[in-house]
């Protein structure tokens, strides 16, 4: 592990107006690492992915990137750097085809070899895009547009990976299938990935390390084969 963060939140606070969403949010994600943020729903999971973005201000602490503060940095100049979101409920363009979808997620890069070397890549890691590459994206369903969401993200290149809720909605059998595709992403790119999820046992199978966050704060940090074994977790998270 890298003694520096790629990414980390130093008491973070943010919100929708007088409604105090994340409360001293402090967290550290490090290169190579696949990090899920676990908790139950309107803890603040989403919230913290998108400060992180900046698409809702801190209104305290600080948000770094690379060793850089990135509190002020407009949210389209991020994957720019290197730092990608695929948000909750995918909103990739329906109007488009697959192929464009991926196209626009290359929209700052110049390389058009690489581009086209990297759309063949996303249609072996995702084979039923390639099948459906002509096909408009809002004629996919829920899990090919969730698979499409990922791709066009990587097309960036990111350093770092946000997912928010990628099972959301989705059929077991596809779910187990993002999942298998998220440790491939890591394991073969290096891509550092941050993970909001509400299926707690699949994200911390995912992931390295985990932080849970409950009504806006960190209550519990640690390497996620231990909270996957923590009873106070396998009863509150884990339906047992």
């Amino acid at each position: 592990m890298s003694a520096e963060p790629i990414l980390e939140l130093r008491n973070v606070h943010s919100g929708y107006g007088t409604i105090k969403a994340l409360k001293g949010v402090s967290l550290k994600v490090y290169p190579g690492e696949v990090v899920a943020i676990i908790g139950a729903n309107g803890a603040g999971k989403s919230t913290t992915l998108m400060t992180i973005c900046g698409i809702i201000a801190a209104e305290k602490g600080e948000v770094l990137y690379d060793g850089k503060k990135i509190n002020k940095v407009s949210p389209e100049k991020l994957p720019i750097k290197g730092l990608c979101q695929v948000p909750e409920g995918r909103r990739i363009f329906p109007r488009l085809s697959v192929e464009e979808n991926l196209i626009l997620g290359a929209f700052h890069r110049k390389d058009q070899e690489g581009i086209n070397k990297d759309i063949e890549y996303m249609y072996s890691l995702f084979p039923i895009l390639g099948e459906r590459c002509k096909q408009h994206g809002g004629t996919l369903s829920g899990g090919e547009q969730q698979m499409l969401a990922i791709a066009r993200a990587l097309m960036t290149q990111p350093k770092v990976l946000l997912l928010d809720e990628p099972s959301l909605g989705l059929a077991p059998i596809i779910i187990q299938q993002i999942f298998d595709i998220i440790k491939d992403i890591n394991e073969k790119n290096g891509t550092t990935i941050l993970l909001v999820e509400q299926n707690a046992n699949l994200a911390l199978q995912a992931a390295t390390r985990g932080y849970v966050l409950e009504t806006g704060e960190i209550t519990l940090e640690d390497k996620a084969d231990a909270l996957l074994h923590n009873p106070e977790i396998r009863k509150a998270y884990l339906g047992e």
